[in-house]
């Protein structure tokens, strides 16, 4: 029997042991959406695919749909940005915007403007001024909750969600837009 072979980017939001050496991860894919999908002997010395793997990674891979769920085939390492970023707080930011991903998106549905968001934010996030991470997170929750349905447009934030990089001139984020957040993660119950 003949399995199909499936190649996409994916950002690695998460981890599991399972078994003596094998180990799950939670990607969220360019193709498919948020999937876990388990590696064979990723955790042996021997391993070149445990380094490529590592949490926060963009990578590179194949994944197959067996019986049993998804299998990780080969990986490239394409970046980390929880790596990349120079501080403490940068880290931070980094951890919090797929904490919130994690939080809101789940199944294995495509959406590749939601992705291209997620690697948008987090690549200005890791190099991003300190006193400028909490407005960049907020600004990534208000598109993120509006790209999933979950905040309506408004005249008092519409450039921000309409803008095409809003990362690169964020300034304090209208009151209304806090708001909006607010109410948004206490309606969505997750």
């Amino acid at each position: 029997m003949s399995y199909h072979t499936y190649i996409t980017e994916a950002l690695v939001c998460g981890s599991k042991l399972s078994m003596t050496s094998d180990k799950s991860y939670l990607l969220y894919t360019r193709r498919m959406g948020m999937l876990w999908a388990t590696a064979r002997s990723v955790r042996l010395e021997k391993s070149k695919q445990r380094y490529a793997l590592q949490e926060f990674s963009l990578i590179r891979v194949s994944l197959v749909k067996g019986k049993g769920g998804w299998r990780i085939g080969s990986v490239d390492a394409l970046g980390n940005p929880f790596l990349e970023a120079s501080t403490r707080s940068q880290r931070a930011g980094v951890h919090a915007v797929l904490k919130l991903l994690r939080r809101l998106v789940h199944g294995e549905e495509a959406c590749h403007v939601v992705y291209d968001e997620v690697l948008r934010a987090l690549t200005r996030l890791s190099g991003s001024a300190p006193g400028d991470l909490s407005v960049l997170q907020d600004v990534f929750a208000l598109r993120l909750l509006h790209m999933l349905g979950y905040i309506a447009p408004d005249e008092a934030y519409m450039g921000i969600l309409d803008a095409p990089d809003p990362y690169t001139q964020a300034g304090q984020l209208p009151e209304r837009a806090r708001t909006a957040i607010a109410q948004a993660l206490q309606v969505s119950h997750l």
